[in-house]
C-alpha cells in the first residue's frame, strides 16, 4: 500500500491536534525512596506509578530505571537500559501496555482473588486427595 501525501498531511494534521490536545512530559525520573517513576507534565501536575504496572518494566531493577528519555513530543517515554517505551496519553488514561499484556495481568489477578467460596471448595478437593488428575490418553 502506498502512502500518499494527503496521508502524509492528515497524519501530520492528526499529530498537531494530539499535541494541543493534551498535557506533554517535561521530565521523568524514578523516585527510590517510594519504588514510583514519576513524570511531571507541563500542567503542573504528576503522574507517579510503579513501575511493575507498566509492560517492559516489571523485573526492572531500580538502577535500569534512573535513565528516562522523554521523546522530542512530549508524549513518550524511553527507558533505554530496557528498551522499553511508554506512550504518555495512553499511561494518563490507565493503559499500562499492550492489549495483550494487561489481559495477561488481569487473569493473573483475577486466578488469585480468594473468595470464601473458593476456600471452601479448595479444602473439599483438598479431602479428597487434591485437584483430580486429568485423563491421560492412550
Amino acid at each position: 500500500m502506498a502512502i500518499s501525501d494527503a496521508d502524509v498531511k492528515r497524519a501530520e494534521a492528526r499529530m498537531q491536534a494530539r499535541l494541543k490536545a493534551g498535557p506533554k512530559a517535561v521530565s521523568a525520573r524514578y523516585d527510590r525512596r517510594v519504588a514510583r517513576v514519576v513524570v511531571s507534565l507541563d500542567t503542573g501536575l504528576e503522574l507517579a506509578f510503579p513501575p511493575h504496572l507498566a509492560e517492559g518494566l516489571g523485573h526492572a531493577r531500580p538502577d535500569d530505571l534512573t535513565d528516562i528519555e522523554i521523546t522530542p513530543s512530549g508524549l513518550g517515554l524511553h527507558f533505554p537500559k530496557l528498551d522499553a517505551d511508554l506512550y504518555l496519553p495512553a499511561l494518563l488514561e490507565g493503559v499500562f501496555g499492550s492489549r495483550q499484556w494487561m489481559a495477561g495481568l488481569m487473569g493473573q489477578t483475577g486466578g488469585a482473588t480468594r473468595t470464601p467460596a473458593k476456600a471452601a471448595a479448595s479444602r473439599e478437593n483438598g479431602k479428597l486427595g487434591g485437584r483430580p488428575r486429568k485423563p491421560i490418553a492412550a
